[in-house]
Formats: structure tokens, sequence, C-alpha cells
């Protein structure tokens, strides 16, 4: 295995939801998803206290930790997750960066 393939993998999420009911099953069905391959949420919310927004002005984080970036990018890409974007980007605006750790 690479020394790339390797590193840990963090999926980071600024998320403004516009229709709560639909983001709230899409949290129910996302969660065991993102652990299936092999993700652990670090951060879901919470309140921020940003200092230095020049290049935006997060509303809600969102962290998962992957063992890697492929795992990260196989359920990003998979079939099974289709669905499931499909609702998120009819309901909500995000930024949303995966970000490889040391």
């Amino acid at each position: 295995m690479s020394e790339r393939m390797e590193k840990e993998c963090y999926l980071m999420v600024d998320i403004n939801i516009n229709n709560i009911d639909e983001y709230k099953i899409y949290i129910e069905k996302v969660k065991p998803m993102i652990e299936k391959f092999g993700g652990k949420y670090l951060i879901k919310g919470g309140e921020i206290d940003a200092k230095e927004t020049n290049l935006w002005k997060p509303t809600r984080i969102v962290l998962v930790q992957f063992p890697n970036k492929i795992s990260a990018l196989n359920w990003y890409n998979s079939e099974e997750y289709k669905p499931l974007k499909k609702i998120i980007l009819n309901n909500a605006t995000s930024n949303i960066l995966f970000i490889e750790g040391a």
C-alpha cells in the first residue's frame, strides 16, 4: 500500500440547510453509510466562534474522519450515496472539502 493511501482523509462540510425535514431524512440515512465506509464523525454542528472569515463565513460545520482518501471518495461516489446526495443538493447549499491528513 502506498504512503498516499495510508493518509487519513477528512471530509469537511459547511452547510446551510433550506429544508430541515428533508435534512433529517438525510442525516438518519447517511450516518450508517459513512460508518460502513470507515468514516467517523468528529464534529456535527455546534457553536462556531469564527475569528477570520475573509474567504467565507461558516454556518454549520460537519467533520468526518476516513481511514484514507480512497475510502472517503468511494463513499461519496457510491451508488448507495447517490439518492442521498440528491436530497442534500436539493435541500441545502454547502461547501464540501476532502482534506488529507499529515
